[in-house]
């Protein structure tokens, strides 16, 4: 092969940012030619710089864990007594029953025993077993609601605030507002489920209209992490560092041309990114230096547990790395059988499998944060779209229908008041009956643990001063430590 570069007055450089998409190790070269050093005042500050929060913040970081389908309340964290005295009659007193699919059938108690665990005596059903072992550390809401009872707009509002897509999701407004603590990887990474990807797929972790390097970087849980992130075998590299010191040197004649342009710094920045995320990247998901003890902490002995475990673990050393926001999705969207929370046919075979997967993964976080000190300034959020009837759905039927109307989230971590229970939905788990929580309150929640004023934090697009909480939103003060 001949690796004697060709002169640059028969190249263009949109030629070569053709070629630099064929490999990335040439980038990575040419980074360790060009050090930021050298360009650190002709270029401006990397998108991906820290930045200063707007008041002292009591969480660094988020963990965001987002259990897809629509999670029962009243099966898991929201035991309700009444559901066992009233089960199997009609429920006569909301006026019109407001259902997904306008099937309304009778009350059906849970299937699940509910028992009392940690000093604080919180009511966890048996669906749970390793998480009860947790709740002292856990802050429960048991009075959200959401816009829509839609599997696919629901998931848009808890990721973005919106129902609509096209929003930039809570990730990227936090890595917007707050930059990396680690310049070799993204402020965001995204662990979606191995076997399927969550209602409106990637739409859910989009920058919006937000700068695109805020997006969510997606890593797959086999194979190689980042799709295209290491260079083809057939690319040689000694080519290759020459092509990327011909580009490189073009790139800056053209920056010194046109000073104004920022798009074209911008984009070297995502380059030199992506350069360092072929020695960061590997070294983040090998998990051969992880002890079998943590391992099995988090499940990773199991075939039920191993897939999300392993999420789970990759979550935490992402964090310890400088991530600012992961985020994971516990199960997928649409389809036979069912891979999520959609209990729509039985509650039994549906949430019982599915409670599996996530239960002993998520307590081995926890413990792991908390073992390690990392959960001190670490928010561990977990949401799912919205809850599920406290009737059948249908007459005969053993399943539950979508609900908008009242639902539990948790958090654990910096921030929140520990073993500790806000707000509640009434007497059979239709209602938010007490502090009903929307989906924007919780947005400003999140940012003011993590130091960022929700009304301060915007992006002008189309005339108009955008932000995670539109123009809704209140802290819930009553949350915090």
């Amino acid at each position: 092969m001949n690796n004697t570069p060709l002169p640059s007055s028969l190249l263009t450089r949109r030629h070569f940012l053709w070629q630099a998409a064929s490999g990335m190790s040439g980038i990575a070269l040419a980074c360790l030619l060009q050090r930021e050093q050298a360009r650190a005042a002709e270029m401006p500050q990397s998108p991906y710089a820290p930045k200063p929060p707007h008041f002292p913040a009591r969480a660094k970081r988020v963990i965001h864990i987002y259990a897809c389908g629509g999670v029962s309340h009243v099966d898991t964290f929201d035991h309700k007594p009444d559901l066992a005295k009233y089960n199997g009659q009609e429920l006569t007193n909301k006026g019109k029953l407001d259902t997904f699919f306008g099937r309304p059938g009778k009350l059906l108690k849970s299937p699940f025993e509910f028992r009392q665990y940690g000093q604080t005596g919180m009511p966890v059903s048996d669906l749970f077993p390793h998480l009860a072992t947790c709740v002292d550390d856990m802050t429960f809401i048991h009075s959200m609601v959401a816009k829509s009872s839609n599997h696919t707009p629901a998931t848009f509002q808890m990721n973005s605030g919106f129902t609509m897509n096209g929003f930039p999701c809570m990730g990227a407004w936090v890595s917007y507002g707050l930059g990396s603590e680690n310049q070799d990887l993204p402020a965001f990474v995204v662990l979606p489920d191995s076997r399927q990807l969550p209602a409106g797929g990637a739409i859910n972790w989009n920058s919006g209209f937000l700068p695109a390097v805020h997006q969510g970087v997606a890593f797959r849980t086999s194979g190689d992490p980042i799709v295209d992130l290491a260079t083809p075998k057939s690319i040689h590299p000694q080519r290759r560092k020459a092509e990327m010191g011909m580009l490189d040197a073009m790139n800056r004649e053209f920056a010194d041309a046109n000073p104004g342009d920022t798009s074209l710094a911008a984009r070297i920045r995502s380059y030199e990114l992506a350069a360092r995320m072929q020695m960061s990247v590997p070294d983040v998901v090998s998990l051969e230096k992880e002890t079998e003890a943590t391992k099995n902490l988090y499940g990773l002995d199991s075939e039920k547990t191993a897939g999300f475990g392993r999420n789970c673990l990759l979550a935490r050393r992402l964090i310890e790395r400088g991530v600012r926001f992961v985020q994971l999705f516990n199960g997928g969207a649409f389809g036979q059988p069912r891979i999520n929370w959609d209990g729509h046919e039985n509650i039994v075979d549906n949430h019982t499998t599915q409670a599996v997967t996530m239960d002993k993964p998520v307590a081995g976080l926890l413990k792991d944060l908390k073992s390690r000190g990392l959960l001190d300034d670490t928010l561990v959020l977990w949401t799912t779209e919205f809850g599920r009837t406290p009737f059948t759905e249908g007459a005969t039927g053993k399943g539950r229908d979508h609900h908008q109307h009242a639902f539990t989230i948790w958090m654990a971590g910096a921030g929140v008041k520990p073993g500790f229970r806000y707000g509640s939905s009434d007497e059979v788990g239709y209602s938010a009956a007490e502090k009903p929580v929307s989906v924007y309150d919780l947005h400003a929640t999140v940012l003011q643990l993590l130091g960022l004023d929700h009304e301060r934090l915007t992006f002008y697009h189309n005339g108009i001063q955008r932000r995670l909480t539109d123009v809704h939103g209140h802290v819930i003060r009553d949350l915090l430590a």
